[in-house]
């Protein structure tokens, strides 16, 4: 397959080379998507031909037992794992034929990614972590830095700004995650897992912001889930078993 350089654009503006926005969130469009590894000499199918449709600015749920390949698939998605054939688009931007570079900076200007294991930097506080983002496309430090104060603030994090993560709960870990996540404005949210580490009253509260990240920022938020609590905050919910997805209906929302 022949890889486009880092001249793509997303939709008409500048977005891949200069960082810009797109006008509104985009749709993400799995089409045919086989993932296969090889383990010795055996060859281990985690995909088996996916199509899924998020739709722009709403909430979409991918729920499967581990081990199901929810979390390739949003790394496929993200452009940080190959397909072995099919594509994946990101509004008018068909992510597999992007080269390394390209993905980077659509990474960089367009995704937010929320970890299941939160990586976050172990010397660096709270604020510090969630404004990385911002620093890394070019943003001054002060209103970096104003920016993160006032996300951790909506996030219930006020008192916590200069804390490390080793002083931080578990939900709270989770929370500048988000934060960290959604700073840039992303137009399209991924999240894996969660909800995995924390306990009923903080799993609810990040699923809570992932719904009002789609239905009051206007992003499109892909969750990967083994929780179909969780999973039922979703605006579409698609299944995902023995490498094939079904499914798509809707949920409730919250």
């Amino acid at each position: 397959m022949v890889r486009r350089s880092a001249s793509v654009k997303l939709d008409d503006a500048a977005s891949l080379e200069q960082g810009t926005k797109r006008a509104g969130p985009p749709a993400v469009k799995v089409r045919g998507v086989h993932k296969r590894y090889w383990h010795g000499t055996e060859q281990v199918k985690v995909l088996d031909g996916i199509d899924l449709y998020a739709e722009p600015g709403k909430f979409t749920s991918l729920v499967g037992p581990s081990g199901a390949g929810k979390s390739t698939l949003l790394q496929i998605v993200a452009g940080l794992e190959t397909v072995t054939v099919g594509s994946v688009s990101i509004g008018d931007v068909t992510v597999t034929e992007l080269d390394d570079a390209a993905r980077a900076r659509l990474r960089l200007a367009h995704i937010g990614f929320v970890f299941q294991t939160f990586q976050l930097i172990p010397t660096l506080t709270a604020l510090e972590n969630a404004v990385l983002p911002l620093l890394l496309t070019g943003v001054a430090r002060k209103p970096a830095a104003a920016a993160g104060e006032k996300l951790l603030s909506e996030l219930g994090l006020t008192t916590r700004l200069d804390h490390l993560p080793e002083q931080l709960s578990v939900g709270e870990k989770q929370r500048v995650c988000m934060a960290r996540a959604m700073v840039a404005g992303p137009s399209l949210l991924l999240a894996d897992e969660p909800t995995a580490n924390l306990d009923g009253p903080a799993a609810d509260e990040v699923m809570r912001m992932l719904h009002r990240a789609a239905r009051h920022r206007g992003m499109t938020v892909l969750m990967a889930t083994h929780d179909a609590r969780a999973a039922a905050y979703a605006d579409t919910v698609y299944t995902l078993r023995g490498g094939k997805v079904t499914g798509g209906s809707g949920a409730h929302g919250a």
